[in-house]
């Protein structure tokens, strides 16, 4: 399952077909900023960005936006967010078995509408792109990949819409609620520290200048903007702990003895402030990385926001690109300021424990545009 991710679904390949796709939202989202820069109004960031990361994800996966009321009456964001909620939330009766039947906290019963809610609309889902299959499409999203992985028989094993319907949760899911959260807390960092802002600012001017928004042929040449980006992952990793990982024998690891079958749970968000490792931890200061060959794929234990191995996360370069474009478009279209006369050091930067890990308080701020065009 997953090489057939790797190799069909989150390839470079596909991952530039949607090239086009990503500069046409971004955009929209610039304007959108701009509008309120005009009228000097402040803009809720964490909720424009958890907008735009929904709308990438349905166009990517499912060819088109849907409205809320077509997924469910409480809308995309608060599913999922609830569905966050119920599958990180402890089990009691993991631990005590025999009150598994009683289910005391309730979350069985969550787990069951929640899914019944997912998959009635991915049964629409495929329903309207098995109906569409005769008409061609400039550019396939996922679920066309898969209904045509499925109907040729190219996988190497049993698939059929089940795992279509899996696929399609742990996309929606991983590419909506990750990636904003990302720009998020790093966005927040970067308006808490000015100088990190404007040298950030500086270094977009002198290789797109003023005259025109930030292509995705740019980003590979922003030395300070992916520095920022690291440090943004360090402090502020999306899922503070990994997805859970299981012993298959008896080993033993710096002098601990594990034994086969024991669940392992990876602390990233601990290992990004160890001070053994980084100085000064708790600071934000992206120039620990200058001549550092740390990167954010998992080769370097000192900093795992994706994962490491073969159970890393298969979407890293599909996600890295949209942390990096949008970014550097709101730091290179526009100057920010905190309202009510807010200073950096007054933001809050409280975070919300769970699978990814987001801000408690809605990130606000004030725009100014400061392009040429």
């Amino acid at each position: 399952m997953r090489k057939l991710c790797t190799l069909e679904l989150v390839s470079n390949l596909k991952i530039n077909s949607f090239q086009a796709m990503r500069k046409q939202e971004v955009a929209n989202f610039v304007t959108f900023i701009n509008r309120a820069a005009s009228s000097g109004v402040e803009v809720d960031i964490s909720a424009k960005l958890a907008s735009l990361s929904a709308n990438m994800a349905c166009l990517m996966v499912f060819g088109k936006k849907y409205m809320d009321d077509e997924f469910d009456e409480r809308g995309f964001k608060d599913v999922i967010e609830e569905t966050a909620v119920v599958t990180s939330t402890p089990n009691f009766c993991e631990f005590i078995p025999f009150l598994d039947v009683f289910d005391l906290q309730g979350l069985t019963r969550r787990s069951k509408e929640l899914a019944k809610i997912f998959d009635d609309f991915f049964e629409r889902v495929i329903d309207e792109h098995v109906h569409d299959s005769k008409e061609e499409k400039q550019t396939k999203d996922i679920v066309d990949t898969m209904m045509n992985i499925m109907q040729s028989g190219k996988a190497e094993f049993e698939f059929d819409r089940r795992h279509v319907k899996a696929m399609l949760l742990d996309m929606l899911i991983a590419s909506m609620d990750t990636s904003s959260t990302a720009i998020d807390w790093i966005f927040s960092e970067i308006i808490r520290h000015p100088k990190v802002m404007k040298k950030l600012q500086n270094e977009l001017e002198q290789v797109v200048g003023l005259n025109r928004m930030v292509e995705e042929s740019d980003l590979e040449k922003l030395e300070y903007l992916d520095m920022v980006i690291k440090e943004g992952f360090r402090l502020h990793p999306v899922a503070p702990l990994l997805i859970p990982h299981e012993s298959i024998e008896d080993c033993t690891i710096d002098g601990f003895d594990i034994p086969k079958g024991s669940r392992i749970l990876v602390n990233t968000w601990a290992i990004g402030r160890d001070p053994e490792v980084w100085p000064e931890p708790e600071k934000f200061v992206p120039e620990r990385f200058v001549g550092s060959n740390i990167d954010l794929r998992g080769h370097d234990f000192q900093l795992l926001p994706f994962g490491s191995g073969r159970r890393s996360c298969p979407g890293i370069q599909l996600g890295l690109i949209t942390v990096r474009l949008v970014l550097a478009q709101m730091v290179h279209c526009f100057d920010w300021e905190l309202p009510n006369g807010m200073t950096p050091n007054d933001l809050d930067m409280t975070e919300i424990f769970g699978l990814t890990m987001g801000r408690a308080q809605h990130l606000m701020a004030i725009p100014t545009y400061r392009l040429l065009v």
